[in-house]
């Protein structure tokens, strides 16, 4: 699966890393619907450093439509609850 970090780039991740990522994914739901900025900033943090660590990064020049675009580190919780499907950032 193609996955986007805004701002950085593309990586390809193999699916049997997905359950791990949508379980972060679902930690960084829980963060937001609390409203606690410490947990939210962890859990984005934590999921984006894990993509990072699985995904295979694609050459700058690729042209792969990203089939997965998570936010950039930097965002705020309103600007990643924006981007929150119905299955969070990462569906199942």
């Amino acid at each position: 699966m193609i996955v986007r970090i805004m701002g950085e780039g593309q990586l390809d991740v193999a699916s049997d890393d997905l359950s791990a990522l949508n379980a972060l994914d679902n930690q960084l739901e829980l963060a937001i619907e609390s409203g606690d900025e410490t947990k939210f900033r962890a859990a984005l943090h934590t999921l984006l450093d894990s993509v990072r660590k699985v995904g295979r990064p694609l050459a700058e020049d690729s042209l792969e439509p990203s089939e997965l675009i998570l936010p950039p580190a930097d965002s705020d919780m309103e600007e990643v609850r924006a981007m929150l499907g119905d299955e969070g950032l990462i569906p199942e």
